[in-house]
């Protein structure tokens, strides 16, 4: 009887094996962790700030970095008329002063290209015989658009 105890729970772990490896035979395949999300690409680069006039001052002498020694709005005959502009931004541009005289004769045109960047370009026109006594502006275009405008006299 010994005999038929150990065949019958042979027999039943047998069983059990062959029971337990079918149901994994059965059992759904596990599905593979989600693959990790791309990295979202950079921003887009912000557009160039446009350059900008940022100053203009007028005078009859500018000192080695361009800037007007000592602004004034009145000038004699004789001096050298100075406009210094300031600019930044990080594209390059085009200035130009206008000079007129009066009811809008024209002095004077000059242009300048500007780099990007902060600097300051300093305008000047002379008269050999003398500034006649006046009322005269100069009016400051950033590509091709006025932007400042500014009014003196000749005394």
């Amino acid at each position: 009887m010994t005999r038929s105890v150990v065949l019958t729970s042979m027999a039943a772990a047998l069983g059990g094996v062959l029971l337990l490896a079918g149901c994994n035979r059965d059992a759904p395949a596990t599905t593979p962790p989600p693959a990790p999300a791309a990295p979202e690409p950079p921003p887009a680069p912000a557009p160039p700030v446009p350059a900008s006039v940022t100053s203009v001052e007028l005078g009859n002498a500018v000192d080695e970095q361009n800037r007007v020694v000592t602004p004034a709005s009145e000038f004699a005959p004789t001096d050298t008329l100075y406009a210094s502009v300031g600019t930044e931004g990080e594209s390059a541009a085009r200035l130009t002063a206008r000079w007129t005289f009066g009811e809008g004769q024209l002095v004077n045109t000059t242009d300048a290209d500007v780099a990007a960047g902060p600097q300051v370009i300093a305008f000047d026109i002379r008269h050999p015989e003398g500034w006649p006594v006046g009322t005269y502006t100069v009016a400051i275009s950033l590509d091709g658009t006025v932007v400042e405008t500014r009014e003196f006299s000749v005394k």
